[in-house]
């Protein structure tokens, strides 16, 4: 039995979470959420606050091994440095290891959020004994995580896995700075930027979208919205998630070429939407991979579902313990 503590540091909320390993499986037994708050330093003393405390309620389960931290990029894994991400603004070169470390003497890596959540799919979800996986988020944005040849790849400065910024179409909605990206077309604003654009021609013809009632709501148009339209089997939101499917299909078959990977794992939108995307995605797929390639490769929904955060700076400590091989 070991016990593991993460980490996870967003825009908006923070978490902190202990987990129990045994064998090949985890069990979150306490976790404290709250919102992110205005500095980093204040934000860090919370943190590290709240685990103390849980670790005082739990100690009859006895010591921390190891601690993982989760949390968007840009950063240097290595060094424990935090590289302004834009969804934490002043968070300017913060070494977020340190604190952690001199408290708690013990492990303690930093991950970005993809890779994180990679690890926890690969460890304890739907990529359990793949050798090569690549994990996609498609939640508020699209990213990657890549297992390959039974590792953790980063690259040569924590940016491998960013698919978001490939450009599939010289037109379309922007993501991640690009238009027609990745990103832009599968992705939670993505969707909602795609359903803007129909919502605008529909009412100038005179319609009115199913997931939009009136031109006001235009701006505050979601991807939740859209998806629940789409459920009912409304017509206009399913031809947005067709496109959706169509250009995450496209990226897919360039992931499958390059990288030859045996299981790919979608997590969010992709679970909750896979009955409409899912014979979509494979029909491109068939058109546009190698079917070498794409016969050993499986897509699947994250096992770990909506939880899959909770459990990424978990399997980040976990993967420091096994590299360090410490792991008794």
């Amino acid at each position: 039995m070991t016990l593991l503590a993460g980490i996870d540091i967003g825009g908006t909320k923070c978490a902190v979470s202990l987990g129990i390993q045994t064998d090949d499986q985890v069990r979150i037994i306490a976790k404290r959420r709250f919102l992110t708050l205005a500095s980093s330093d204040s934000t860090i003393e919370r943190l590290v606050s709240d685990l103390e405390e849980l670790l005082h309620e739990h100690a009859a389960e006895g010591p921390i091994r190891a601690i993982g931290i989760s949390c968007g990029g840009p950063l240097n894994s290595k060094a424990g440095i935090i590289l302004s991400p834009p969804n934490l603004p002043g968070w300017s070169r913060v070494d977020i290891i340190r604190p952690f470390r001199e408290r708690f003497g013990v492990p303690v890596a930093l991950q970005n959020d993809a890779n994180a959540c990679a690890l926890a799919e690969w460890q304890w979800g739907a990529g359990r004994g793949s050798r090569n996986m690549i994990f996609l988020t498609f939640g508020t944005g699209m990213g990657a995580g890549l297992i390959l040849d039974g590792k953790l790849y980063s690259g040569a400065s924590d940016m491998a896995g960013e698919v978001g910024h490939i450009r599939l179409e010289p037109t379309g909605p922007m993501g991640y700075g690009k238009i027609g990206s990745f990103e832009g077309f599968c992705s939670g604003g993505g969707i909602a930027e795609l359903g803007r654009m129909m919502a605008n021609q529909m009412f100038a013809e005179g319609k009115h979208p199913s997931f939009c009632p009136t031109p006001a709501g235009i701006a505050a148009i979601t991807a939740e919205a859209i998806g629940e339209a789409a459920q009912r089997g409304e017509t206009d939101a399913l031809l947005i998630f067709q496109e959706v499917a169509y250009n995450l299909g496209r990226g897919l078959a360039i992931l499958v070429d390059i990288l030859n990977p045996d299981c790919i794992v979608i997590g969010s939108i992709y679970r909750r939407q896979q009955a409409i995307l899912e014979p979509i995605i494979w029909e491109e797929l068939r058109c546009e991979a190698l079917p070498h390639s794409l016969s050993v490769c499986k897509v699947l929904p994250a096992e770990l579902k909506d939880n899959v955060g909770d459990f990424a700076g978990l399997s980040v400590a976990m993967h420091q313990l096994l590299n360090e091989g410490s792991l008794a």
